[in-house]
Formats: C-alpha cells, sequence, structure tokens
C-alpha cells in the first residue's frame, strides 16, 4: 500500500532548487582536475550563461507572481515568495563557488600553462603602450560615457552586458558625481603579446587605466565594473494579436525594458556606489550579488577555444558517418529497405541533412513538411528548404516563432523562406510547436511513397555536435500515415486523428506515458516481471512521478537517466524504495529522451522531443514514437544500458535533492566507465567493421559501362 505522506512537500523536490543542483553539477566539471583545463573553463563559462538564462525566465516569472499576489505553492510545498528565498540563499553559495573555482583553480593553472591574465602593475613597458594604442584608437572612439546623476537622467542599461560606474571627486560625498560607460561593441579581452604563451587584459581593467580619457579634467576616485540581467519571462496574448510575428517583435523589445532581477557588483565596490546602483535600478538586494572577480563567466568562453594549447583541450572525436546510411546510395534506397537509428553526435548529423538535400532536388519528390523549433544562423536546413520549393515542391513549414531566445533567429528565416514561396506556418495558438519531425513524400513506381525523419534534437548542425540525439529513419507506411494527419492537425484546422502509432501532445502523450507505467504496475502486482528505464532531461510532472512512485511501491524497478531538473525523490523508504536516479555531465550535452517498457516480453521502446515537464505535455506540440525495428530497439537499449552503467560521469541522486559523486570517483575499485567514450568507441568501431566487410565483398567490375 501506498505510504501516507503528511503533505506533498515530503514527495517532491522544488523544481528551481532542482535545476540550481544540475548547474552546481555542471560546475563540479569545472572543478575536476581529471578533466583538461580549458575544458573545465569552458564548463565554468556554462555556468554562468545558465545562471543568466534562470534569473531572467525562472527568477523573473516568480518576482511576477509575487507582485501579482500569488501565494499557491508549488508541488514541493513552496509558496512564489518563499521559492525566491530558498533560491537566493543557494544562488548565491552557488556564485561563490564559482568564483572560488575561478580564482583559486583555473586562473592560476592557466597561468601556470601560460594562459595569463594581466593586471595593470604587471604589465611590461612594451604592453603597456599595445594597450594604450588599442584603447585609444579602438574603444575610446566607440564608448560613450553618460552622466547619472539622478533618476531622471539614469539610462536605460541593456540586461547581460558589462557597464563600467565611474566615480568622480565631488565636494559632497552625499551628491557623488556618477557616470556610467556601457561597454557595448569592443572586445573584453585584449590580447597582449607574451613569451611562451598567451596574455590578456580586461576591457574593464583598460577603462581603470585610461578612464581619464572620458572626463578631462576631473579627478577619478573609482571605477566598478556591474552587470543587470533584466526579466525575460514575457509571453504574447496570442487571442489579442492578430499578427504573431509582430507580436513577437514587439516581445523582443519589451525584453530590453524588463525588470531587473539580478545586480551583479564588483566587490571593490564602495557603499557609494553600491548603494546607488541599486536603488536606482531597483535591484532586490537578496539577488545583488558582490563579485569577486571578473563579471559575466559565460564571457570566458572564447578563453577555452584559443588555439595552441590543444593539449588542454578533449581529444578529438570527429563524428563518424553511420554504417547504414552510405554514400553513394541514395538514403531513399536505404529507407525503402530498412529503419535506421542515428545517435548524435557520435554519428554524423550530415545523414539528415543528405537526406533534406537529397530531397530538394530528387524529381520524384512532390512535397516536404517540417518543424523548425531551433536552427543554426546560417542552416543549411533553410537553403535546403528553399531550393525545394524553387524546384517545383510543394513545400511546408512550421516555424516556431516562441522559441525563446531564438525568437529574432526563427522569425528572419521565416521571412526567408516566404520570399522562396515556401508555405509558412507560424505554430499553433497558444502552443509551442517543439516536436522534431520530417516528412517527404514521393512518387516511385508502387505509387506515393512517405520517408521520414523523427527526432529528440533539433535540426541544427552546429548543436548536433554538441548534444547527444537520438535519429530515427523510416518510411513505415502506418507512421507515415500518422505523421501525414499530425501535419493535418498542425498546419490546418482538422481534428487530429486517433494515430497508429504516435502520440502527440497536449492530446494524450501525458495519459499515454501514464498508461505505459501503470501497465508495468499491474504485471508486477501480478507476479509478472516488470520494469522501466528512462533518459530524459527532466522529469517535473506530479501526475507522471505519482505513477513512478505507484510502481515502485508495487515492486517495479525503475532507472532513470535524468540530465537536469527532477522533482522525483528516489530511495524514500515506502515510496520511492525501487528508483533509481543517475544524472551525467560531461563532453556532450545529454538530450535524448529514451523510454523502455517491458511490457511483459515485448520490450517497448519509444523517443520523443517531449521531457515529462508540465510545460511539454500541456503546453507543447509534441511526438512521442515508437522504434518497433528489431535492431534499432535493440540499439537503443544498449545505449540506455550504457549510460546506466556509467562510473565516471554519473551522479546519483539523493532523496534531500542533492548528488554524490560518480562510483568511481568514490571508490577506486570500481571499474571507470564512461559513457559517452565508451559510445563514441563503439561507433568508431562500428564503420571499421562496415568498410572491412564491404572490402571483402568482391564486386565484379562488368565492361561496357561509362
Amino acid at each position: 500500500m501506498p505510504q501516507e505522506s503528511a503533505g506533498p512537500e515530503t514527495r517532491f523536490i522544488n523544481r528551481e532548487l532542482s535545476w540550481l543542483e544540475f548547474n552546481q553539477r555542471v560546475l563540479d566539471e569545472a572543478k575536476n582536475e581529471s578533466v583538461p583545463l580549458l575544458e573545465r573553463v569552458k564548463f565554468l563559462a556554462i555556468t554562468g550563461s545558465n545562471l543568466d538564462e534562470f534569473f531572467m525566465v525562472r527568477v523573473g516569472g516568480l518576482l511576477m507572481l509575487c507582485d501579482a499576489g500569488r501565494t499557491t505553492p508549488d508541488p514541493a510545498g513552496l509558496t512564489p515568495q518563499e521559492q525566491l528565498d530558498a533560491i537566493a540563499v543557494r544562488s548565491a553559495q552557488l556564485v561563490r563557488d564559482q568564483y572560488a573555482c575561478l580564482n583559486e583553480q583555473l586562473l592560476p593553472a592557466l597561468a601556470e600553462s601560460g594562459i595569463r591574465r594581466l593586471r595593470a602593475d604587471e604589465l611590461t613597458e612594451r604592453q603597456s603602450r599595445a594597450v594604450s594604442q588599442i584603447f585609444h584608437e579602438e574603444i575610446a572612439p566607440i564608448l560613450s560615457p553618460q552622466a547619472v546623476d539622478d533618476v531622471e537622467t539614469f539610462p536605460l542599461l541593456a540586461g547581460r552586458q558589462l557597464h563600467v560606474c565611474v566615480r568622480l571627486a565631488s565636494e559632497n560625498d552625499d551628491e557623488p558625481k556618477l557616470a556610467v560607460v556601457p561597454c557595448r561593441h569592443v572586445p573584453r579581452f585584449l590580447t597582449l603579446k607574451a613569451e611562451g604563451g598567451y596574455a590578456y587584459l580586461l576591457l574593464e581593467d583598460a577603462i581603470t587605466i585610461f578612464g581619464e580619457v572620458f572626463f578631462q579634467g576631473e579627478e577619478i576616485v573609482e571605477t566598478v565594473p556591474f552587470r543587470i540581467t533584466r526579466n525575460a519571462d514575457m509571453a504574447i496574448r496570442e487571442d489579442q494579436a492578430a499578427d504573431l510575428l509582430a507580436g513577437m517583435e514587439q516581445i523582443l523589445a519589451k525584453r530590453k525594458e524588463g525588470d531587473c532581477v539580478r545586480l551583479e557588483v564588483a566587490s571593490h565596490a564602495s557603499p557609494v556606489v553600491r548603494r546607488f546602483l541599486t536603488e536606482r535600478l531597483g535591484a532586490d538586494e537578496r539577488f545583488t550579488f558582490d563579485i569577486d572577480g571578473p563579471l559575466d563567466l559565460a564571457a570566458l568562453m572564447p578563453i577555452s577555444g584559443i588555439s595552441g594549447f590543444e593539449q588542454l583541450k578533449y581529444d578529438d572525436w570527429p563524428p563518424v558517418p553511420s554504417p547504414h546510411v552510405n554514400p553513394p546510395t541514395k538514403i531513399f534506397e536505404t529507407l525503402a529497405t530498412r529503419d535506421v537509428v542515428l545517435y548524435h553526435p557520435y554519428e554524423r548529423f550530415e545523414a539528415i541533412l543528405s537526406l533534406l538535400e537529397e530531397a530538394a532536388q530528387d524529381p520524384d519528390v512532390l512535397a516536404i513538411k517540417q518543424t523548425l523549433y531551433r536552427t543554426s544562423r546560417r542552416s543549411p536546413v533553410i537553403a535546403a528548404l528553399a531550393e525545394a520549393a524553387r524546384n517545383g515542391k510543394y513545400v511546408t513549414t512550421i516555424v516556431e516563432l516562441k522559441a525563446r531566445f531564438d525568437e529574432e533567429r526563427n522569425i528572419e528565416q521565416a521571412r526567408t523562406l516566404e520570399k522562396e514561396n515556401v508555405q509558412v506556418i507560424y505554430g499553433v495558438k497558444g502552443l509551442k510547436t517543439h516536436s522534431k519531425s520530417l516528412l517527404i513524400v514521393r512518387r516511385e513506381a508502387g505509387g506515393i511513397k512517405r520517408y521520414m525523419h523523427i527526432g529528440t534534437g533539433n535540426y541544427n548542425e552546429i548543436t548536433a555536435n554538441l548534444y547527444s540525439d537520438v535519429s530515427f529513419l523510416t518510411s513505415n507506411e502506418q507512421l507515415g500515415a500518422d505523421l501525414t494527419a499530425f501535419f493535418n492537425a498542425v498546419t490546418g484546422y482538422s481534428e487530429p486523428q486517433n494515430f497508429a502509432k504516435i502520440d502527440m501532445a497536449p492530446l494524450g502523450l501525458r495519459q499515454r506515458i501514464i498508461e505505459l507505467i501503470e501497465a508495468e504496475t499491474n504485471r508486477r502486482r501480478h507476479g509478472q516481471k516488470a520494469a522501466i528505464i528512462a533518459k530524459l532531461n527532466s522529469l517535473v510532472d506530479p501526475e507522471v512521478i505519482e505513477a513512478l512512485y505507484v510502481a515502485s511501491q508495487a515492486g517495479v524497478p525503475i532507472q532513470l537517466n535524468v540530465r537536469g531538473i527532477c522533482c522525483l525523490k528516489p530511495q524514500v523508504p515506502g515510496l520511492s524504495d525501487n528508483i533509481e536516479v543517475t544524472s551525467i555531465i560531461d563532453r556532450y550535452l545529454e538530450h535524448a529522451r529514451i523510454f523502455y517498457f517491458y511490457h511483459g516480453g515485448e520490450e517497448r521502446v519509444y523517443i520523443s522531443s517531449a521531457d515529462w515537464m508540465p510545460r511539454n505535455l500541456d503546453r507543447r506540440v509534441e511526438l512521442m514514437a515508437p522504434i518497433d525495428d528489431e535492431y534499432c530497439k535493440a540499439r537503443l537499449l544498449h545505449i540506455l544500458h550504457v549510460h546506466l552503467q556509467d562510473t565516471a560521469k554519473a551522479r546519483r541522486l539523493r532523496a534531500d535533492g542533492t548528488y554524490d559523486a560518480p562510483p568511481a570517483e568514490l571508490d577506486s575499485q570500481i571499474e571507470r566507465r564512461r559513457s559517452q567514450e565508451i559510445l563514441y568507441r563503439e561507433a568508431v568501431a562500428a564503420l571499421k567493421e562496415a568498410e572491412r566487410s564491404q572490402r571483402n565483398v568482391m564486386e565484379p567490375y562488368h565492361a561496357g559501362g561509362n
């Protein structure tokens, strides 16, 4: 019987605190001395970028709820105000840990390796001359300081950009003379010649040295770098927006004026300057951080990529071609006879681009339909769709304008496609179209045939080299009929049909997931074997979590590999004894969603664009597709097991929301199994075996051919 609960707070981990623990796990990689040094710098930069978005969206949203007087608790039992208080404490500790990592570990190690941050008193005479020349010729002509003596003259400052507050000498400390220098369109790192290495001076340090150029005849008392984060949790009211494109452009403009949700100030700031900034910006003291080091850790990303220090980076793992998609054989010919699963980035994403490019040029292709959520700026996907339209294909794309922080790019690309006579649909009213699906309709000798790609990741060839994702390629007739009905429902006004194979959010996907969980529960209650394995990015949905709790109490073994947020509490006696949760943070971002259910021995395997979160199941258009081909199914199940057996990078979730270190770090007797490395080595070995087998096949050469 399920254990009686004293309240919801005993059953769930708070979503926001779970996210902060995820960022802590990323920071742990930056602190890990077994990780190459420049990769550690990259992980630290990622924690900075992550925290920026967290404040822009999650903290911004909670502050709006508090302003609206909302006191409804979340599933963990915390009101918006209580969540903000808890976030303030945890994020402050996270920031301290970030800068301890930078100042005590990374900067000294970088200097020892020949990558040095120089201070004003460390510059040689030659370097001083170089800095002076760069500053006076390339920086000072661009920057413009602005006096800010009162509220009326305080400028509208851009979020997530460096600014320098300059205090000038005045007769009365109660009326300080202050100015702000926005540091836009100038380099943050001033590269300087150094013997045997790489040296740089930060822009803010250069402003401190040469700031008098902006304030002739004035005495500079102090220069204080600071940075603000603005609320970006804004949504368009689609029922009031006759033109969605124009509405999204208005949202982008409003973000520039969002309230200040975080203020970062250099720790050496005087009380006068700090008080001035907090008052003028309306900053919440809980989210005002005194920073002991360079502001904007995300800006360190270029340092992680500097050339000439390859020994401080990961070994190169170039993606390999799949042995199942072999040029010069056309992909259509391959898919006519078999299904294919690709696991990126171990296997090249170019196979998907080749499919699109083949379709664009093939005279027998009649139509192409595709969903686009996030693409690259110079996307070959967009180019292929435009070419297909020019070649007379009927091309339809669903471009999601509401993909957060990619809205501007998506608007631009939507307009590009429209100019090429592509039929562009701006998503579904009230929902985000997050599914990753491509349908190609081709005329063949036997009639119309449909070819499909269904994936867990975006159609972005750049992130496909950084994120782990599944691609499923097929010409299965039932899936083709389902995907046709899906596109008709999304692009037109037709009612979604009962699909033969796929499941769709927000129309029934949650219920289908719960049904699959309950089927395992019922089989276990009847003494049958049962098992659930799920790999996903986030687990938040209370209904799905409750179903997993019930399954655990029935004795179903449940293994969850959740990269980011997990609100489920594992290993709680009487509640979740049979649930184990691990999280892998490594060189690639784990992004695939793969679900396995024993299902009485049928072993059902699914891939999906959706995490188990309310936003995915209620407010997004998502797809979950079964993988029925036995080889493809076995491959995905193998991938799941490899990740579950990781002892090098997998951290285990505790019931209190914290994570244990990887087993191999805790016990030197445990074999070190790094799942990403294993999967890459397997992909390379599979390709070599396919090439060897191909060499051993003797193909006769027929005379007379050209």
